[in-house]
């Protein structure tokens, strides 16, 4: 006769017992019951799982203290842990940065950002306004840029009071072009998109069409965009596209780099 107890009289006969591994319930796992049944988990309680075998038939099965095999091993089955939920993704503004939580708008810097038009600066202010009133930056109109280089001049730029112009049409040989280059200061910054009007930066799928349409030169280009896409006025088509933008996703890549470009110039520490 075999002793249960080995050499040792006082030994817990307990901690000779085989530990039995357990296995997480899941879709799919291939399991015998006992009695010989095998089909795939198909459902599972708190109690019971439901098995399925080949030819469909189902049935079910007590996890406590019921035995089972998987892969010709003895198990017991368990129902999986629930999972910690995950973290909540950082709420991200229309510029895709992550918004600051009950943020009091800073007190506007000395720095500023110019841009042509009214359209540009209601364009700017629907994808960065957040960022914008949590730097502190106040975006200004200039109405045409003509006269940059007085406006620049009358500015009066400095290391604490930075100045980003955005201008439309910004490729060689362009008047912007030839009025940027006449700006030359080291606190001061031009950037700009190669398109003849910031309406032209928004992606045309965003407001449902193939491509903005072509205007000959001489032609107010929004009346004849207007005309060409069955607006009765330009007013009425700029309504449809401001309200059609939403995030920095729907704006071409050239405005974004320029606007982030002016943001981050006029936001160093050595301008705040």
């Amino acid at each position: 006769m075999a002793d249960r107890y080995g050499d040792d009289v006082l030994a817990d006969p307990r901690a000779h017992r085989r530990v039995i591994p357990t296995v997480e319930v899941r879709r799919g796992l291939v399991v015998e019951a006992d009695g010989g049944f095998v089909g795939e988990v198909v459902g599972a309680s708190t109690r019971e799982v439901v098995l399925r075998d080949r030819r469909g038939r189902e049935r079910r099965f007590s996890l406590e203290p019921g035995l089972f095999h998987v892969d010709d091993r003895q198990v017991r089955l368990v129902r999986p842990e629930r999972a910690a939920p995950a973290p909540r993704p950082a709420p991200v503004s229309n510029s895709g940065s992550v918004t600051v939580a009950d943020h009091r708008a800073r007190v506007a810097r000395a720095s500023r950002i110019l841009v042509e038009g009214v359209h540009d600066a209601e364009l700017v202010e629907q994808v960065w306004g957040h960022d914008l009133r949590v730097e502190g930056v106040v975006v200004d109109v200039l109405h045409g840029a003509d006269d940059l280089e007085a406006v620049v001049r009358d500015f009066a730029p400095g290391p604490q009071r930075r100045l980003g112009i955005l201008l439309d049409h910004l490729v060689g040989g362009t008047k912007e072009s030839r009025i940027a280059a006449t700006v030359r200061h080291p606190d001061v910054l031009v950037t700009g998109h190669p398109f003849v009007d910031v309406w032209q930066a928004v992606r045309p799928e965003v407001i449902g069409i193939e491509a903005w349409p072509q205007v000959p030169r001489g032609e107010d280009w929004k009346s004849g965009v207007a005309t060409r896409l069955g607006f009765p006025d330009h007013q009425e088509l700029w309504r449809r596209i401001r309200t059609s933008v939403t995030t920095w996703r729907d704006l071409d890549r050239s405005l974004i780099r320029a606007v982030e470009e002016l943001i981050d110039f006029v936001t160093v520490p050595e301008a705040s």
